[in-house]
């Protein structure tokens, strides 16, 4: 089902309004930060509010109307709030009233303070063994309980609905549909081959969307934001995306990562099957989300390559090699 948008009436004065009606004056600084799934501000202001103090400016995250339920934001809120309580360093919302959760016009939306930093330099082993301990603690916490009213990351979820939209909505073009309905049947089995290969694997709280792009890096160490696609699924979802180039350089990275994550967590060898068919499933679902966010103007003008012949022949392609990996030896 495609996810309704109405972005198209959130107009500066009223993020300014929504700030200034929980007591937060503005200065008119406003300035849209990289986000799509739902827009995202920095915004100036003239007070220091309690809480906030020694910051000139916050950030406002207002959600997409439809995605996730209030239960499914606020279970994400607590999750924050529960790895601060343990001295993790995440970037929770601020509470206003005690409210985390605030709605200004028919909008949903959340305050955080501003935090700088930087892009981690991933190619660094230091740097790696860092972010292994630092998703090492999550998960120690996040395995004590699980969500109840967010998702479970799944090939149902990750594959095969997404790969059923783009079908059925014909996203594919014409001459190219068998063609991908082939590859993407293909490799939806190799997927489903790796999870046979993993055997029985837990599911606990994740980040869930663990990019270099969700990371601050400060002398401190790293800080991690956008907890929007937190969900249930495998620990090696929060370890694959740190990892890049030829087969033995992944090799390597994953023995940095896994010498900091161990101090804390324990690793299941096993999830090391499921690293290609989590990026198989994440390639899938990326096409899907595009597709379904299509007609939001915003995404037009930021993604105009997608739903082009170029980009679906590229996709094709990209699941046949991404068939291939699945086959190869564990690193």
């Amino acid at each position: 089902m495609t996810i309704v948008h109405n972005f198209s009436t959130l107009s500066p004065d009223s993020i300014l309004n929504a700030l200034d009606s929980i007591g937060l004056q503005t200065d008119g600084r406003l300035l849209a930060l990289n986000s799509y799934e739902n827009r995202v501000y920095l915004i100036g202001l003239e007070n220091m509010a309690v809480g906030i103090e020694n910051h000139t400016s916050v950030v406002a995250k207002f959600y997409r109307p439809d995605r996730w339920t209030d239960a499914a934001i606020l279970e994400e809120h607590s999750f924050l709030q529960e790895l601060i309580e343990h001295e993790i360093p995440v970037v929770p919302p601020l509470a206003f009233d005690g409210k985390t959760l605030l709605e200004f016009a028919g909008f949903r939306y959340a305050v955080f303070p501003k935090h700088g930093g930087r892009a981690p330099e991933l190619e660094d082993r230091k740097t790696l063994e860092w972010m292994g301990r630092f998703l090492g603690r999550i998960h120690a916490i996040g395995v004590l309980k699980p969500f109840q009213h967010r998702p479970t990351l799944s090939i149902e979820s990750f594959g095969v609905t997404p790969r059923d939209y783009l079908l059925t909505h014909n996203f594919i073009p014409p001459d190219l549909d068998a063609a991908y309905r082939s590859v993407v049947e293909q490799a939806l089995d190799g997927v489903r081959d790796c999870f046979n290969r993993a055997g029985k694997v837990s599911n606990i709280r994740l980040h869930g969307d663990c990019h270099a792009g969700n990371v601050l890096w400060t002398d401190d160490g790293p800080h991690f934001v956008d907890f929007d696609d937190s969900r249930m699924g495998p620990a090696i979802q929060d370890l694959w995306m740190l990892l890049s180039g030829e087969r033995a350089d992944m090799a390597r990275q994953m023995s940095d990562v896994l010498a900091g994550y161990e101090d804390f967590y324990d690793f299941n060898p096993n999830e090391l099957h499921l690293i290609e068919a989590l990026r198989t499933l994440r390639l899938i679902h990326y096409a899907g989300w595009l597709a379904q966010r299509w007609d939001d103007p915003a995404f037009k003008q930021a993604f105009p390559w997608f739903n082009t012949q170029r980009y679906w022949q590229d996709r094709i392609l990209e699941l046949r090699e991404q068939i291939a990996l699945m086959q190869e030896p564990l690193l």
